[in-house]
This record gives C-alpha cells, structure tokens and sequence, in this order.
C-alpha cells in the first residue's frame, strides 16, 4: 500500500452548500473525472454531501493531488457561480488533508466516508445515497 494515499475534505463556506442540485453534483464530478486524468490521481472512495465533500485519492506522482484539488476546484466554482448568478468563494478556507500510511486505515476511511450520508440521517443504508463510491465499491 503506498504511503501516500491521502483523504481530502473540503466544506462550504460557512458551512453553506456547495451542491443546490442534481446537476451542481453531476458538475463536480465531471470535473473531478477530468482532473484525476489530468492529473494522474486514483479516487478510491468519495461522497457528495450538501455542504462538504470527501474524497479518498491516490496520486501517481507527488504533488499530483494538491495540483488536482486547486484547478478542479477553481473549475468547479466558476461553474456553480456562473449557474447560480453568484460571485466569491464556495469553500471554508482550504481543504483538508490526511495522510492514510496503512491498509487498515485505508479501509477504515473508506468506511468512513461512504458511510457518511447513514450517520447523517440522510438515507438508512449506504446503498440509498446516490452520491457516493458505495455502490460502485460495493455492487
């Protein structure tokens, strides 16, 4: 397991959404696609809440990530500002990172983060929530 595998969170502005629909979480993963190509990262796991984001990335060569997460979310701002008639930030400061150095770790944030949207009384089972790696991590 490589020892740079890292989580990522990053939350709305004042805890505001950063989603306000289907299609702003349909955006942000559209962009998120491309920039893991452009970038050469692995998203492992990830969930789409309304008002903070969580990812779980393997990058292929260091800094790869942080490159990652400052252009996708400069695209993904300027898409929501320009869709919502909005100017200014949508993210509380800069995200944030945490290194994941073992496969039990790995695991156990995976769990975490897919699991998000249950310990949030959003849906009942993981399976539920449409926005999230669960189903395809967990077919």
């Amino acid at each position: 397991m490589p020892a740079f595998r890292s989580t990522w969170c990053s939350g709305g502005n004042n805890r505001l959404p950063c989603f306000l629909d289907d299609e702003d979480r349909q955006r942000y993963l559209q962009c998120l696609r491309q920039a893991l190509l452009r970038f050469g990262c692995r998203l492992h796991a990830y969930v789409l809440m309304n008002n903070h984001v969580h990812l779980l990335l393997t990058p292929d060569e260091a800094g790869g990530v942080s490159r990652l997460m400052h252009t996708f979310a400069r695209n993904y701002v300027g898409s929501f500002n320009g869709r919502h008639g909005r100017t200014g930030t949508l993210w509380e400061g800069r995200y944030k990172a945490c290194l994941v150095d073992s496969g039990r770790y790995f695991l156990a944030c995976s769990r975490y983060i897919e699991l998000n949207p249950v310990r949030a009384w959003m849906v009942a089972q993981p399976n539920e929530y449409s926005w999230s790696s669960y189903r395809s991590n967990c077919p």
